[in-house]
């Protein structure tokens, strides 16, 4: 496959967010143009201990797309309401600020490893909401 895409895309698997993000890709003009992967929590689910024998598929899954697909970019797109970032709070209280600080600890974590293993890769965090609104993380 000698054909250049634009990135990769890790979501969750939640089935309320798959059109939703489908939508939002396809507004940005990406169909056809990313690998997917596609796990419970996204970035929660790829990077929080509780999940932690799915970490590596993630890595190889993304190596095998930068290699193949020549990606240079990876978008994460993780959601509220997430079943993953309840899994993964060790707090007794759920709400909207534990879940955020949930997800941005993710983006943390996933965003120093990647500088790591894949120095030159771009990185988009975002966060969907129930409505779609997409809220964006550096």
């Amino acid at each position: 496959m000698s054909k250049k895409f634009k990135a990769m895309v890790l979501s969750c698997m939640d089935p309320r967010f798959q059109p939703k993000i489908f939508n939002y890709l396809k507004k940005r003009k990406l169909s056809g143009q990313y690998s997917a992967f596609t796990i419970a929590g996204a970035a929660v689910g790829v990077t929080h201990s509780k999940f932690k024998k799915w970490h590596r598929v993630f890595f190889e899954n993304l190596s095998a797309s930068i290699q193949l697909h020549k990606i240079d970019r990876l978008i994460v797109i993780n959601h509220q309401d997430c079943g993953a970032a309840k899994i993964a709070n060790s707090k007794k209280e759920f709400n909207n600020k534990v879940e955020t600080d949930i997800h941005k600890v993710s983006f943390e974590k996933l965003k120093s490893i990647l500088r790591k293993k894949f120095p030159k890769l771009k990185i988009e965090f975002n966060v969907m909401a129930l409505n779609n609104s997409i809220k964006k993380f550096k």
